[in-house]
């Protein structure tokens, strides 16, 4: 069996797997509509996907969705389906291995303020919810060792830091609304797309990556970029990758913006000095590497497509379409060696 990697389309309300070598897909799996993320656990050969909404998108969406979903990676079946009800609209995801515990992100509702919920992966199991004090918190990423959380807010004017030794809020770090968060593999930094993607009036700041140091919180360096970014990634080598979103605005309030092309910025790992920029398709939501951090995918959500990089010379190397009927707005990503690299 060759590595596989598996992409959410939203609209298609199905995690579909490609062979990586190849880029054919082997098998499609019906998730409840509207899909957003999927995460790989190596140790148990499973995947986990959460839907978010029943239609729409952030900000402008019908009702909230709250399951997520078990997918054996090997046989591509569902394994179980968790409602997480009265928890709605689950978003980002992160596992700590090696505890058996999956962090899901949750928007405000009848169960509180926006919140991380801890799972416990082998009951699957809910055991605890860590409050925010934000409504939307959406991506959310973990230090190696397990011990600290970052949940980014796309309104509120802050960082969400979680202490996962007591499950409490520890603190905040001000930032004028955020997208994607990732942390550096030796767990010293932590990178968050600054601020929130305006697709309507203007922007809170200027464009950029922040870059905090995860011992003490505090903002190490900003990275300009020449649009706003959504999604942030770093490789297993530490390679840093954001996800431009470029657009047309939309002609007043009621209008809807038009999506061009988007681009991939890669920095080099530990100086974060700009190394390439990579056309990709229209709205890149998601962006994911092989463990070998020899290859980027970009989920391209205003479209049906993820664009391959290499990244060891920063090109484009194709195009995956994903469904059939088009219009399946990629969105999360998860590769899946082989062979199981749990421990």
């Amino acid at each position: 069996m060759n590595d596989v990697f598996a992409v959410i389309g939203q609209n298609s309300h199905r995690l579909h797997f490609f062979d990586a070598a190849d880029h054919r897909e082997v098998a499609t799996v019906e998730l409840p509509p509207i899909p957003h993320e999927v995460l790989y656990d190596a140790d148990r050969q499973v995947l986990y996907c959460v839907s978010t909404y029943r239609s729409g998108f952030y900000g402008q969406h019908g009702p909230r969705a709250h399951e997520l979903v078990v997918v054996d990676a090997r046989t591509h079946h569902v394994v179980e389906t968790i409602d997480l009800s009265p928890e709605h609209a689950p978003h980002g995801l992160a596992l700590d291995s090696a505890r058996g515990l999956l962090y899901v992100s949750v928007e405000a509702g009848p169960a509180g303020e926006g919140g991380i919920l801890v799972v416990d992966v082998d009951r699957r199991a809910v055991v605890e919810r860590i409050g925010t004090r934000a409504p939307g918190p959406h991506w959310f990423a973990i230090t190696p060792d397990g011990t600290k959380g970052y949940a980014t807010n796309k309104e509120a004017p802050f960082i969400s830091v979680v202490d996962l030794k007591t499950r409490r809020l520890a603190s905040t770090i001000p930032v004028g609304g955020s997208e994607g968060v990732a942390v550096t593999p030796d767990g010293r930094y932590v990178v968050a797309a600054t601020p929130m993607l305006a697709l309507h009036g203007t922007p809170a700041a200027p464009p950029c990556l922040s870059v905090f140091d995860t011992a003490t919180d505090t903002l190490q360096r900003t990275i300009s970029l020449p649009g706003p970014a959504v999604p942030v990634h770093i490789t297993s080598d530490g390679t840093l990758l954001a996800g431009e979103v470029r657009f047309i605005p939309a002609q007043g309030d009621a209008g809807a913006p038009r999506f061009l092309p988007g681009r991939v910025h890669i920095f080099a790992a530990e100086t974060f000095e700009p190394r390439d920029s990579v056309d990709v398709g229209p709205l890149p939501l998601t962006i994911g590497s092989s463990p070998d951090a020899a290859f980027a995918y970009v989920s391209n959500g205003g479209g049906s497509t993820v664009t391959t990089i290499s990244l060891t010379d920063g090109k484009a190397t194709g195009e995956i379409t994903i469904g059939s009927g088009g219009g399946s707005g990629p969105h999360g990503f998860a590769y899946v060696p082989a062979r199981s690299t749990g421990h």
